[in-house]
């Protein structure tokens, strides 16, 4: 290895040059402690090398090494050993032995996407562990994990896994051209992945759902599509997916026909109040109060008579605070989040109500479209479903129930026209590989 670059990297306090000397001949040693495991190192190099009498030999003893490479004369080793590889110098030739040290390979408790009879583990941080999981739960000769390195500086560990036999040869095809094609620094997560290959700047919408459940994974293995797994996270990327997909639990697989479809339902009338509650408010109470019975519309303007300033004022002051508990309660401590989010949902509006600054009604609309937002099981189209409220609240504020009404007609056809590699947006499910009217390149 050039002296120069041996210098560079020896800036850093964990890198290591050794020299070995058994009496008889002598190697070097190149490798990062923290990278390393000290165990491989003297199992695999050490202790053989005090027990061989030749360099041919050791050299030998090498070559039959399980995890073992001999490497080029012009090969510049320091992207091995940035891998975890230890660098061998025999007699001018080098080689590079595996010895990892494991990261976080600890399998965990679901915490996101939580079930009542379900299992109750989620994947890890390590890529290799969650390849096993996946294997041990898929047991198939044609489960696939192509190996890609995402980014210039990070060079981080994925895996591109599906069935060969159920999945679709050209969604598979465009998948890992658009792996290759991501130009980043530093990809981290999975949220990143799909934002990088989907194009997500303008779209608030997921096409890729976002899960750490290991029966999740593998139930969409199943049906046709693939996976992203990535080192450092204990997330994956499903796709092709569909609306029905972000609706649906893995409880849902659990209950019975009746309690499934009925939560189902519930889900989605959840979708419904969260998107348009607020909306409907401002329309009824500022344009349309003739839909309601004289009696609901006299006590809503009975409860409104305090307030000094218009619907919509009150509407963007509630949401704006329950959008900073909302946002406080996943920032701060995990012990004191959710009572201090609590204590202080309930102070503020209680607050707010006998000043006269918000009305009891108003209240009433802000707490049902927090709970119901919590009703989607995918956090990502839960986040989208917060932002796509206040579109309709622009329009509720301009045009009334009409513009609610043209608002969701707008949002519908928008959400038909997506395509998550090839699969309509709105197409209830995935039963079959078929992909149809897919067009290589299109990621919609």
């Amino acid at each position: 290895m050039d002296q120069k670059a041996v210098e560079y990297l020896q800036r850093s306090h964990d890198f290591r040059k050794e020299t070995l000397d058994n009496g008889r001949f002598k190697i070097e040693l190149l490798y990062f402690t923290t990278l390393c495991k000290p165990d491989i190192i003297q199992k695999e190099i050490a202790h053989p090398f005090l027990l061989t009498d030749t360099p041919e030999a050791f050299e030998t003893v090498l070559s039959s090494a399980l995890f073992c490479k001999s490497m080029e004369e012009d090969a510049d080793p320091t992207e091995s050993l940035l891998e975890g590889f230890v660098v061998i110098v025999l007699n001018g030739k080098r080689f590079k032995l595996r010895a990892p040290k494991p990261g976080n390979d600890k399998i965990g408790e679901a915490v996101i996407e939580t079930t009542l009879q379900g299992p109750q583990s989620a994947l890890s941080e390590d890529i290799d562990t969650n390849l096993m999981i996946l294997r041990r739960r898929y047991p198939s000769a044609d489960l696939v994990a192509e190996s890609f390195k995402l980014g210039k500086v990070s060079q981080t560990q994925s895996y591109l896994v599906y069935d060969r036999s159920k999945a679709v040869p050209q969604v598979i095809d465009d998948i890992r051209g658009k792996l290759q094609r991501i130009d980043a620094d530093v990809v981290a997560s999975a949220g990143q992945v799909e934002a990088l290959i989907t194009g997500t700047k303008y779209r608030w919408i997921p096409i890729m759902t976002i899960s750490e459940r290991p029966d999740r994974a593998i139930f969409n293995l199943a049906q046709g599509k693939f996976l992203i797994v990535l080192d450092g996270t204990p997330f994956v990327l499903i796709a092709p997916a569909v609306f029905f997909d972000f609706v649906s639990a893995m409880d849902d697989v659990y209950q019975s026909f009746v309690v499934t479809r009925s939560l189902v339902m519930l889900r989605y009338l959840g979708i419904f109040v969260t998107m348009t509650l607020p909306a409907l408010y401002v329309a009824v109470v500022s344009y349309n109060p003739e839909i309601f019975r004289v009696q609901f519309a006299l006590s809503l303007a009975g409860s409104r008579a305090a307030v000094p300033y218009p619907s919509f004022v009150e509407v963007f002051i509630m949401l704006f605070l329950i959008e900073a508990l909302l946002e406080a309660s996943l920032r701060l401590p995990r012990y004191i989040g959710s009572t201090a989010t609590t204590v202080g949902g309930l102070i503020l509006g209680q607050a707010a109500q006998q000043a006269g600054l918000v009305s009891s009604v108003m209240i009433i609309v802000t707490s049902a479209v927090a709970i119901s937002n919590f009703l989607i099981p995918i956090t990502a189209m839960s986040f989208a479903l917060r932002i796509a409220k206040y579109p309709l609240i622009v329009l509720a504020i301009m045009f009334g129930l009409t513009g609610v009404v043209c608002g969701m007609f707008a949002v519908t056809l928008y959400a038909c026209s997506l395509k998550s590699f090839g699969v309509p947006y709105f197409r209830m499910f995935i039963g079959e590989p078929a992909v149809s009217g897919y067009k290589e390149g299109d990621p919609y």
